[in-house]
């Protein structure tokens, strides 16, 4: 099942919060092997917990060849860090962390059970009004600034902020998708609409269906649709392309971001033709609603700047709005262990070693949308995004008994992650 593609816990940007459970080993003097009290103290209103120093190496995990039990275990095997090699520090030892206590149930309902006792699945719904407020202000105010400027050049700079506001607001719908909002499926729908069809003109219906798929299947050859596309996320993928799918295969660790600058393009005329050919529900709605978004964006531009000015700021909105949707995906699951259509790996581990998490604070949490937890957001859908953070500490406690690997970067090391994954695979195009 391991990928030979996916990315090194041996990295030292890379945080590995666990370990694969088949082996003991010593960790390399310039990888990270940190416990959830390390998670905890980014946070201040989480308690730090420190761990006692000990001079050992820590076999976690083990389970014996066919069993379904997921039940961890700790050993402690006392080494001679003399005859070993260099002594084990902060920096580069393993943490012991005592495994959980045999329970009954899958793994996952055991951490379901600790989240939902926890009260983070419970609905948000301030937190999403005042969101919602602030995104809807900023995208007046830059509607109203625009018009106010009239034929002037300076209008870019409104179309650099709607391409961010645009963004916001499909985080949004997509939250509303996975109906983190609020309780019925109606409001989630109707809310989606607003923010998706109306205000950038992207299917809510079309954005639910595909995502879900994604969710069900991540980094699955055959079954996710975002490793479907017009990238090649295994070599086998690269060496089966043809023609100009295979010239882009070879080169697309090069490409990648240029392409970024049409996925808005891309992300529209997929919502249109799900409306026209897909068995989507409230077909006609959606429509009317894409139809309002499309006449109204167009109206407006073309009433306040000439024909080539329009064009331009056409071209800069959507581009960035493209490129920064793109960016905030791209570190997700790119790198990580992508999966056959045939692999019967459970939900938690199918979830947890497919993704990728983005280190969190309050920046990177507003420009991701929160989609920087991705693990604690694949696991929990449903979990309103301002809950993520708090339950990454409990997620990455569990993983660490259970001995699965959570892989935390940043940002930048992240994209380096992503695009060499990428050349990796691009390489078997030219075979």
């Amino acid at each position: 099942m391991a990928s030979t593609d996916q990315p090194s816990c041996h990295s030292p940007r890379t945080t590995c919060l666990a370990r694969p459970v088949n082996h003991l080993f010593l960790p390399s003097p310039g990888s990270r092997a940190i416990s959830a009290a390390a998670v905890r103290a980014d946070r201040p209103q989480a308690r730090a917990t420190a761990q006692s120093s000990r001079r050992c190496v820590v076999l976690r995990g083990i389970r014996s060849p066919g069993s379904d039990s997921d039940s961890a275990c700790c050993v402690a095997v006392v080494a001679d860090i003399a005859q070993r090699g260099p002594a084990l520090t902060l920096e580069n030892r393993l943490p012991l962390v005592p495994g959980p206590a045999p329970v009954r149930g899958s793994s996952y309902a055991v951490l379901l059970r600790q989240v939902r006792e926890a009260g983070l699945l419970h609905r948000r719904v301030r937190y999403y009004g005042w969101k919602t407020a602030a995104t809807g202000g900023v995208y007046v105010a830059a509607w109203v600034a625009f018009s106010a400027l009239g034929d002037s050049w300076w209008s870019l700079g409104c179309a650099v902020v709607l391409a961010a506001v645009f963004s916001q607001f499909a985080f949004l719908g997509h939250d509303a998708g996975h109906r983190q909002i609020f309780r019925t499926r109606r409001a989630n729908y109707l809310y989606g609409l607003i923010a998706g069809n109306l205000a950038i003109g992207l299917s809510i219906g079309w954005w639910t269906s595909n995502h879900n798929r994604h969710h069900a299947h991540p980094n699955t050859e055959g079954a996710d649709p975002d490793v479907s596309g017009i990238l090649a996320h295994s070599g086998a993928r690269a060496l089966a392309g043809k023609g100009w799918r295979r010239f882009i295969f070879r080169y697309q660790a090069w490409l990648f971001f240029p392409m970024l600058l049409l996925e808005a393009g891309s992300l529209h005329y997929s919502s249109v033709r799900a409306v026209l050919r897909w068995p989507i529900r409230h077909r006609v709605l959606e429509g009317m609603m894409l139809l309002a978004h499309t006449v109204g964006y167009l109206s407006l531009v073309f009433l306040v700047l000439p024909p080539g000015k329009a064009l331009v700021f056409i071209a800069v909105q959507q581009g960035l709005f493209g490129f920064y949707m793109g960016c905030t995906f791209a570190p997700n699951h790119k790198g990580m262990e992508v999966l056959s259509a045939d692999d019967q790996v459970d939900f938690l581990r199918r979830q947890v070693l497919t993704s990728r998490n983005v280190r969190g604070n309050w920046l990177n949490d507003l420009v991701f949308g929160g989609l920087n937890y991705q693990i604690e957001h694949h696991l929990f859908p449903t979990m309103p995004r301002a809950n993520l953070h708090r339950a990454q500490p409990i997620v990455v406690d569990f993983c660490a008994g259970l001995g699965v690997p959570y892989v935390q970067t940043g940002v930048l090391d992240s994209y380096r992650h992503a695009l060499r994954h990428l050349d990796s695979v691009g390489r078997h195009a030219a075979k």
